[in-house]
């Protein structure tokens, strides 16, 4: 198993350079794009121009304005008490992951439906299919155990203009399982994506809120907790994000050939070393670690592979999807 580590440097911010979401907020646009934020846009102490990112209704309203402004969806909304995206940190994942099948197809990132990408744990927001495809019209298929995060994200499917199978969701009626019992027979894709559950336990996850929404608040003005986005599954999980994904690596080697690249984010550096062993003991061929960062959270992608070196270029070949 070979491991090789890739670290993308930035201009103002360490977002990828290709991230429309590199520079300030321009409201302007925003709110032409979504009038509907204006009422959340104010001076922050530095005489800019901000939302208050303690207040869970205008970040979802500014997500709301990005995706309109900058993907044209234009319907899109999720229930309250899930969890709301970053938008800027999850492009990141998409053109980070786009250069991965780059370094595979001569340095061109693949376009269009050929591209089939799996989704783990998909979630009420829909993000990395809605932005992956309206980026690169890359065919998704998104899972996830929440039977009304499934409903959510397929109603922002079917209230937007995607070609028709562009998108699907799927429910995983099986908790413990990651790949199996939801992919369909003989189904392959290029890429695995996942965002998995941070915390270990329901009480790290609250105590991770509470010191954020510290950061953001007002002086003397602490927002509450339960008015924050993020479903238990969401935020936790025995074990945390490590033993998320030694269990996903664990199942990815039982179906080695179902698809070209794993990847995981994983937020804590301190995790690689397990997540590295569990990759060996797995068998994977090769593994690459892609560094991330927004403001001063520091995150990366692990990708990993079953497929030899010849495999990797058959796939490209025959590829199914690679062009």
């Amino acid at each position: 198993m070979t491991e090789k580590k890739t670290t993308i440097s930035a201009e103002k911010t360490v977002l990828h350079p290709r991230n429309p979401h590199r520079l300030r907020y321009d409201f302007k646009q925003l709110t032409d794009a979504c009038p509907e934020l204006r009422p959340f846009i104010k001076l922050n102490q530095y005489n800019i121009e901000s939302i208050d990112f303690g207040n869970p209704e205008a970040v979802k309203m500014l997500n709301k304005a990005i995706l309109k402004l900058h993907y044209g969806i234009v319907n899109w909304d999720i229930p309250k008490n899930y969890l709301c995206p970053p938008i800027p940190g999850r492009a990141d994942y998409i053109y980070h992951i786009a250069d991965l099948l780059a370094s595979f197809n001569n340095g061109v990132i693949p376009k269009g439906k050929s591209v089939s990408v799996l989704d783990i744990g998909v979630g009420a927001s829909c993000i990395y299919p809605l932005i992956g495809n309206k980026t690169y019209g890359w065919h998704f298929v998104g899972t996830d155990i929440d039977a009304m995060a499934i409903r959510c994200a397929h109603q922002i499917i079917e209230s937007n203009a995607f070609p028709k199978g562009s998108i699907e969701v799927r429910l995983q009626s099986k908790p413990s399982n990651i790949y199996s019992s939801i992919l369909k027979a003989g189904e392959k894709f290029d890429l695995s994506i996942c965002n998995p559950p941070f915390h270990s336990s329901p009480e790290e996850a609250a105590g991770e809120l509470q010191r954020k929404l510290r950061n953001l608040a007002s002086p003397g003005k602490l927002p509450s907790v339960s008015n924050f986005g993020g479903q238990n599954n969401e935020l936790w999980c025995d074990g945390g994000e490590a033993e998320f994904i030694r269990r996903m690596v664990k199942q990815s080697s039982e179906l080695p050939d179902r698809c070209m690249w794993f990847s995981s984010l994983v937020s804590k550096k301190s995790n690689l070393q397990d997540i590295y062993k569990a990759l060996q003991k797995a068998g994977a061929k090769e593994v690459r670690t892609i560094e991330m960062a927004q403001g001063q959270k520091q995150s990366r992608i692990v990708a990993w592979t079953f497929l030899s070196q010849g495999e990797l270029t058959g796939w490209q070949k025959n590829g199914i999807n690679l062009i």
